[in-house]
């Protein structure tokens, strides 16, 4: 078994915690690639599963640095809030020993193609893979902006707001749930839209399909942001697309996982009440 190690080296205890880890990661595969500062092309490298120590910020940097060669992954949680990481580190040895490890299922999680198109050009200025969202907002806090939004080349509506997103079922308790959104199972193949603080109130968050065909056409000028990363600034008659990708986020499923219990975990979801009838 063929396995990379990745994280992000500058949170606290994950150099450590890989340390103390990696003599026993070694008895039960090959470490072919370890990159914990986000330095090397994963994109071309052959593997069996990748290991990512941290939060869900460190596994959307391992989403991007992946492209389109997506390797399993069994996330470490070494994070605060976080929805993807859900092995434990004092789990991991025990789920590598698992002889039928590689026989475990694989939650496939849909993965977002973006791409920024300036003014008339033909070409992308910028091409993404994104997991969680794509938002489109104003210049500033202060400032909203006006976007027209289009599904497989009809005009949905124009949103006058502080902000737009498109979600992933996963990105959907990130940005988006702040914004109304709703929580979609993370297995689930949709899109949601949901819109910053628009100005007509019978604006709602939207489900959709994600094989349509999404762009958004800024009327002023505005931020991309991917992932929460800033990408790019947008103008007047730039074009964004937005579509499937290729290529899927894969998670080891592993055993005692429990969706619900997750989201009530993470989300603080509590009550006991038990009525008499």
């Amino acid at each position: 078994m063929e396995i990379i190690l990745i994280g992000n080296g500058r949170r606290e205890g994950v150099l450590e915690t890989a340390a103390l880890l990696r003599p026993e990661i070694e008895r039960h595969g090959k470490i072919v690639m370890v990159d914990f500062y986000g330095q090397e092309n994963i994109s071309q490298v052959r593997a069996d599963i990748a290991i990512v120590f941290g939060g869900d910020g460190s596994i959307l940097h391992a989403v991007n640095q992946m492209g389109h060669n997506q390797i399993p992954v069994i996330a470490v949680h070494l994070g605060t809030l976080s929805f993807l990481s859900t092995v434990r580190a004092n789990e991991l040895i025990p789920l590598l020993s698992r002889p039928d490890l590689l026989q475990l299922p694989i939650i496939e999680h849909l993965l977002l193609d973006c791409k920024l198109f300036r003014g008339e050009s033909k070409n992308p200025e910028i091409e993404s893979i994104v997991l969680n969202e794509i938002l489109v907002q104003g210049e500033s806090v202060s400032r909203i902006i006006s976007l027209g939004l289009y599904v497989d080349n009809d005009l949905v509506t124009t949103y006058r707001c502080d902000g737009l997103i498109l979600s992933t079922p996963v990105g959907s308790t990130a940005h988006s749930l702040s914004a109304g959104g709703p929580i979609l199972r993370n297995d689930i193949d949709a899109v949601v839209i949901s819109p910053i603080s628009p100005h007509t109130l019978s604006n709602r968050p939207l489900v959709d399909s994600p094989n349509r065909l999404f762009e958004i056409r800024p009327h002023q000028k505005g931020i991309l942001v991917l992932d929460g990363i800033e990408v790019s600034r947008v103008e007047p008659d730039d074009l964004i697309r937005i579509s499937r990708a290729p290529c899927t986020f894969k998670t080891i499923d592993a055993p005692g996982n429990n969706y619900y219990k997750t989201l009530s975990t993470k989300l603080g979801w509590s009550g006991n009440l038990e009525l008499d009838v």
